[in-house]
């Protein structure tokens, strides 16, 4: 229902920004360039989902042999422990925990097509134990939280972009990303526990996020040892060599298993078609709402109001032209990754407002179309707690970069 009155408030408010500069500044173009955007925006939507089609059918393939070989009933043994007081509606043991920890461990690494098709199998799973098919679930809502929140360990896309723009040390901004996208999770997991009545003052909880704030700060560490030029060649082959590792292990474990592992796969493809093009309605619907905003304008009034409403305060406002990388990552990924690669662009990358919107880039993750696709694969309609939940981390991110990014720069 929310994610209904935001795409409502997308176009009315877009059409009311475009009327006002028609009407009042003689704009003729505006109503031009958002109905441009509709077409575009279809056609994008179209294309990804096209584009997806390869990559989850790969990876459903690749599922579907570790689901008949053992190995994500293994990942879901070992998790239950931990998984059954996040997600205690899960029956412990079910497949579900395993492809939850396989995606989260994928976003973790930057594997965004691997991470998509995984995150998909999930929500199958969590909606064969939805009493209420057309509503979110307690678990897909905490699921998708820790997914909105984008926990990264190696953002190796920013420091390539960053490179590219020639920043004198493109991976300066990796601990500040590390930093600013811990916060936005464990914000996400805090928010959407008390919303869950879920008590993370217990045993197991405490010793799991000690233990990740641990793991995390090794991480820092160690990567802070490295050179730009080392860290880059290590965090691309971690990450290659992690992939072909899972392939390489769940066919070992089908043919352990004595499972026909191209038959396996060739189900779990068939599945891939089919998801893609399901995600299509949903995915047409809110690119083509984020699109209009962005063409009406109503953004740079968005952004005009902020950087006003804080120049009253008397607070330093250099971090303002930085935000709207921050506020469109939750709309769009490609749209922040270009309005990144702008303020790079106009600012330099070693700029603070450059680096500021690259801390943004990967504090969060896409929230509305990361919701779009998951809940639409499945039918969800309702969403429940998903969509405040999921924006309360993204704005923990935000405020984290920020006061991160004074720090360091």
């Amino acid at each position: 229902m929310v994610l209904n009155y935001i795409w409502i408030a997308f176009f009315v408010i877009a059409f009311i920004v475009a009327l006002v500069k028609l009407v009042f500044f003689g704009d003729t173009e505006v109503f031009q360039l958002m109905m441009d955007s509709t077409f575009k925006s279809s056609k994008d939507a179209f294309e990804i989902s096209l584009g997806l089609t390869g990559v989850l059918a790969l990876w459903l393939g690749i599922m579907k042999i570790g689901e008949q070989g053992g190995v994500v009933n293994v990942f879901a043994r070992i998790l239950s422990p931990v998984f059954t007081k996040l997600f205690p509606d899960i029956p412990k043991g079910h497949p579900a925990t395993g492809s939850i920890f396989m995606n989260i461990s994928a976003n973790m690494l930057g594997l965004d097509n691997a991470a998509t098709p995984m995150g998909l199998k999930a929500m199958e799973h969590l909606q064969s134990l939805n009493p209420k098919k057309d509503t979110a679930s307690n678990s897909m809502i905490m699921f998708l939280v820790l997914n909105t929140s984008g926990l990264t360990l190696i953002p190796i896309s920013i420091l390539v972009y960053r490179a590219q723009q020639g920043a004198a040390q493109p991976t300066d901004v990796f601990i500040p990303i590390l930093l600013a996208t811990f916060f936005s999770t464990m914000a996400g997991v805090i928010v959407t526990s008390l919303y869950q009545r879920i008590n993370l003052l217990n045993r197991t909880l405490l010793l799991t996020l000690g233990g990740m704030c641990a793991a995390v700060a090794a991480i820092i560490w160690g990567f802070s040892q490295l050179d730009s030029s080392a860290m880059n060649t290590v965090s691309v082959n971690v990450a290659n060599i992690l992939l072909m590792t899972i392939i390489i292990a769940f066919i070992l474990a089908g043919l352990r298993k004595k499972v026909n592992v191209y038959e396996a796969f060739i189900e779990g493809a068939k599945d891939g078609f089919t998801t893609a093009v399901r995600i299509i309605p949903y995915l047409v619907a809110i690119l083509v709402g984020i699109g209009v905003f962005r063409a009406s304008g109503a953004m740079d009034v968005l952004m005009d109001g902020i950087r006003w409403v804080i120049g009253l305060t008397g607070i330093d406002t250099s971090f303002v032209e930085a935000l709207p990388t921050a506020l469109m990552k939750p709309l769009s990924g490609s749209g922040s990754r270009g309005m990144m690669v702008d303020a790079m662009s106009a600012y330099g990358a070693d700029s603070f407002v450059g680096r500021l919107s690259c801390i943004f880039q990967g504090s969060t993750d896409t929230t509305f179309y990361i919701l779009a696709v998951y809940f639409g694969s499945v039918g969800v309609r309702y969403t429940r707690h998903a969509v405040t939940c999921g924006l309360l981390a993204d704005l923990a991110g935000i405020i984290a970069a920020i006061f991160i990014c004074y720090f360091f720069f």
